[in-house]
């Protein structure tokens, strides 16, 4: 039997059941979790704001690493190997896959959305896309490493579908989740990195990860961000041409702020998400020539070269992660409702390890 927290109602708290192992296809595998991160985009399932893509009930988790310990017919190499399962496990057959553009397949299947995810003791996936984790250095926590299924490695994707290159400049919106790796890799890939935020402690965790400087945004007109933020681009010599602009937030005034960043030639990419309306001119894309990309996940092929980044040294996890038993997914969905979660909460399976997690007050991220 696998035991799990399953949303059954939108808006009421999870529910721990016993459900029966799932019987496997020839391109499936069971695998047993170690680690789960916690996403706001879980938290948007679970109090109704977005509908997952499977009716309810339905088990949510998309940020896994666990080992095989079931296999279909086709992935028998993977029984026994610890694996990391990515976020977006695209069909690998269609034309969008055979373009590399896998992370926009519409017959991709994301755990905790279009199937069981990871706030579970197992989890049955396709086992194609799996990453296996058959060298993880010594002082990596591989528990650490389930923030690679979306975080780490949207924010990696995200970086590519800008075009980024060393001497760019990398104006991050949103300075944790997500947007604290896009940080970190655009430092790592020879960027220098303006960040923004509402939150000064966010702020100041990222100027010891990446940021060269910071924008306290808080109650401040976007005119007035963009001017202090195209100034400082202006003193280090770099002009609009190498503007990087990544809205990492997920709010409305983040997304307006990074779209009045733009400037001639500039490129936008939009990483984070909010079920609002956001109101902007797309005639200044027209006036200023300048390019907008939108961003889901990261396709399975790029992920031995986040991987890298982080073994290296170049991007690291441990200090933007805190851990939980999974029992008490209920109680950390409510502090990171009320915004009371200072870094990204990785779930255990296990019963009884580590303690709460606690931190300053932050604002939503993805």
């Amino acid at each position: 039997m696998i035991e799990a927290h399953v949303l059954t109602t939108r808006g009421k708290p999870l529910e721990r059941r016993s459900l029966p192992e799932p019987a496997l296809t020839d391109a499936d595998v069971l695998v047993e979790v170690e680690a789960c991160g916690l996403c706001h985009t879980d938290l948007a399932f679970a109090t109704g704001e977005v509908a997952p893509r499977h009716a309810l009930p339905l088990v949510l988790g998309h940020e896994i690493v666990g080992r095989v310990v079931r296999s279909g017919r086709r992935h028998e190499a993977l029984l026994g190997r610890r694996v990391l399962v990515p976020a977006v496990l695209p069909c690998e057959d269609c034309e969008l896959c055979r373009a590399g553009r896998g992370n926009a397949c519409t017959r991709q299947k994301m755990p905790g959305n279009d199937i069981d995810g990871g706030f579970a003791t197992h989890v049955a996936v396709p086992g194609g896309p799996l990453v296996p984790l058959d060298d993880v250095p010594a002082g990596v926590d591989v528990r650490d490493l389930s923030v690679v299924a979306d975080a780490v490695s949207t924010a990696y994707q995200a970086i590519v579908r800008a075009g980024l290159a060393r001497g760019d400049v990398a104006f991050v919106v949103g300075a944790g989740g997500v947007g604290g790796y896009v940080i970190q890799t655009a430092r790592a890939l020879g960027a220098r990195v303006i960040a923004m935020d509402v939150s000064r402690a966010r702020l100041d965790m990222v100027v010891a990860h990446g940021a060269e400087r910071v924008i306290e945004v808080e109650g401040r007109a976007p005119r007035d961000v963009r001017k202090e933020a195209h100034r400082i681009a202006s003193d280090w010599g770099v002009g609009s041409l190498h503007f990087r602009i990544f809205e990492c937030s997920g709010t409305p005034p983040g997304q307006t702020l990074a779209y009045t960043l733009l400037a001639p030639a500039a490129t936008m990419v939009q990483v984070g998400y909010c079920a609002a309306t956001v109101e902007v001119r797309l005639s200044n894309l027209m006036a200023f020539d300048a390019t907008i990309h939108g961003t889901w996940g990261c396709p399975p092929a790029a992920y031995p070269e986040v991987l890298r980044l982080i073994y290296t040294g170049a991007v690291v996890l441990a200090p933007f992660v805190e851990h939980a038993p999974m029992s008490r997914v209920n109680e950390v969905l409510d502090d990171m409702a009320h915004h009371r979660l200072g870094r990204r909460v990785v779930f255990d399976p296990r019963e009884g390890v580590d303690a709460r997690p606690s931190g300053a007050k932050l604002s939503s991220e993805t």
